[in-house]
């Protein structure tokens, strides 16, 4: 009977741990839906993650969410702001260095906290504390940073919103929304440095083993204003390598950075050894991109040598009709656009037509 006894009890108890285990496991919709959104700005991914409250006809501001920092009576904090979002910590992330509000934020993902205050401003704070349920363990020690903002009124949001409501090549603005309240902060990012960087920590692995990637690092480069660096880049990606060759795209793209550093007359033997290589589309856009330095001489030689080398191919006559546009020699432009249009595509056909007509005026095409 004993042993009867203990058997029962030790099922029991085995039972009251299965239950209690599948318990912890269950997943329930939670009151307050989480969300995430992502911003990339350059190669910088920027995520907010967040439970997302319903006004539900509420007082919000200075009620539900009280102003300032508050004892929420519970957890180790005494002196709480608000945790931006429902249950779980609000979350951002970076996937590389960042400023917020012009303060620099290194790569990482923190617990993102707000405390408003009645004069229409909020304090805008990151902890390296990202995994705590809300605020309520909130440590200011914690801290890597606090900023001020001003918040504006907004059209009403039911449902607490994160989203990025400007985005600029270098630059994105985050903000909160919900009832009549936009909280933005402002997250600034060093795109050309971060790209930079990571471009030469890619020319050292594998993916430098191939010509095509030192030409893009190159153009990259030389866009970007980093002439000297390009220069180097495509130097490797002519000569040096077991990979290196001559191509119309290096050896254009080499004409192009030595007229940025003034070297016009060394740029234009490249701009020959180039054109010996390139597609009638290639050298057309090479010579066209010769008129818009001035060189225009250079241009109608480069474009004349086109046409013969391409067996007249539409391209190569419009590129031509160009060249002579841009000497004055519209007699000849006005040949050259007429050839043109007899062997190009429909869809081009209505540009060409413009054009002509702009040359019997006697306008430049350019």
């Amino acid at each position: 009977m004993k042993q009867t006894s203990l058997l029962t009890a030790c099922i029991a108890s085995a039972m009251m741990l299965f239950s209690t285990q599948t318990n912890a496991q269950l997943k329930t919709p939670e009151g307050s839906q989480r969300s995430q959104v992502t911003q990339r700005v350059g190669i910088t991914d920027i995520t907010i993650d967040y439970g997302r409250p319903s006004v539900k006809e509420r007082e919000i501001w200075g009620k539900l969410v009280p102003y300032g920092f508050n004892d929420l009576n519970f957890g180790t904090s005494k002196s709480a702001p608000w945790r931006a979002g429902a249950n779980l910590n609000s979350t951002i992330e970076f996937t590389n260095d960042v400023k917020i509000e012009g303060k620099d934020i290194k790569a990482g993902l923190y617990g993102l906290h707000i405390a408003l205050k009645e004069d229409g401003g909020a304090t805008i704070i990151l902890s390296t504390n990202s995994t705590s349920w809300g605020s309520y363990f909130y440590d200011e020690k914690e801290d890597v940073l606090r900023v001020d903002v001003q918040t504006k009124e907004a059209a009403h949001t039911e449902v607490l919103t994160f989203l990025f409501p400007s985005v600029e090549a270098n630059s994105t603005i985050a903000a909160l929304r919900w009832e009549k309240k936009e909280i933005p902060f402002k997250i600034d990012v060093d795109v050309k440095n971060i790209v930079m960087e990571g471009i030469k920590n890619d020319l050292r692995n594998t993916t430098g083993f191939t010509q095509t990637t030192w030409d893009n690092a190159a153009n990259y480069a030389f866009n970007a204003g980093e002439v000297d660096q390009a220069l180097e880049w495509v130097n490797a990606s002519i000569s040096g390598n077991f990979f290196s060759k001559e191509t119309f795209a290096n050896l254009s793209l080499k004409s192009q950075i030595l007229v940025k550093q003034g070297k016009t007359a060394e740029a234009l033997t490249f701009v020959d050894k180039a054109a010996k290589l390139g597609n009638a589309t290639q050298v057309f856009r090479l010579g066209t991109g010769l008129i818009g330095q001035g060189q225009k001489d250079k241009a109608l030689d480069i474009l004349k040598n086109n046409v013969k080398n391409s067996n007249g191919a539409w391209p190569s006559n419009y590129g031509l009709a160009k060249a002579y546009a841009a000497t004055g020699d519209y007699k000849n432009a006005i040949k050259a656009i007429n050839t043109s249009m007899t062997k190009a595509p429909d869809r081009f056909k209505g540009r060409l037509t413009g054009e002509l007509e702009k040359l019997k005026k006697g306008e430049d095409i350019n």
